[in-house]
């Protein structure tokens, strides 16, 4: 979720933290000229960005002279997760959730995007939903909406202003139409209306809200609230 500061940001360190998330996100070894297109910025600063990188171990060139993650950026990875304890104490949770036979889920919220840190369809072991899946356009998710519906209507503004938004053709308006049901009802349900035509139930969780968590599926509009009294019993031990 955003914060809000009082002092003024310093840029080279946003710039060094966006170039790393792209390369981290990159699903192959990725050019620094094709790089400094995706970010819309300079080839000379994006080059020094990466060596830079490269030099801490966090990044590491390959035999073409692309880019892609290094051990330092496992090492983070890793360090981040038992750091948090979020993840060891999520998965006894998520895992007692697939009793209901849906797909279950967990997100967090990355400016307009939701990074699934575990999703787990019905039918494959557990520790195979970890890391599964990437980034996903937050309006796609009912994670998404959920942690969407945390920020200010402002911030969703900035946030989209002068883009289209996936499943909101009509643009912004619509989205904090969504975005007011979800928090008078506390919890998010979308229907996503493509080849699977399934539906998502989504929580919040956390003190301030970090992440949520969701169950996916064939979900009738009768079976929504005890999924949703479900979902908020785990994030309730999940807790911080």
């Amino acid at each position: 979720m955003r914060t809000k500061i009082n002092a003024q940001p310093n840029q080279s360190l946003i710039d060094g933290i966006t170039t790393l998330q792209a390369l981290a996100s990159s699903p192959e070894p990725i050019g620094c000229r094709e790089l400094a297109r995706q970010l819309d910025s300079d080839p000379t600063k994006i080059n020094r960005l990466l060596k830079t990188l490269a030099y801490l171990g966090i990044a590491r060139q390959t035999a073409n002279r692309k880019y892609t993650a290094g051990p330092g950026m496992h090492v983070l990875a890793a360090q981040s997760l038992f750091a948090s304890g979020l993840i060891r104490r999520a998965l006894p949770e998520l895992e007692q959730l697939r009793r209901y036979g849906h797909t279950v889920a967990m997100g967090v919220l990355w400016n307009d995007s939701v990074s699934y840190l575990f999703h787990a369809p019905p039918g494959i072991e557990a520790s195979r939903g970890l890391g599964r899946i990437g980034l996903l356009p937050a309006t796609t998710s009912g994670i998404g909406i959920a942690l969407l519906a945390e920020l200010e209507d402002v911030d969703v503004r900035e946030l989209y202003e002068g883009r289209d938004i996936p499943m909101f053709p009509d643009g912004t308006d619509s989205l904090l139409a969504k975005l007011s049901e979800v928090r008078a009802l506390g919890y998010a349900r979308v229907h996503v209306a493509d080849e699977r035509d399934h539906h998502i139930v989504s929580v919040s969780m956390g003190d301030p809200v970090h992440a949520g968590i969701a169950m996916s599926g064939w979900i009738p509009e009768g079976a929504t609230a005890p999924l949703v009294e479900a979902l908020r019993e785990a994030a309730q031990r999940i807790g911080e």
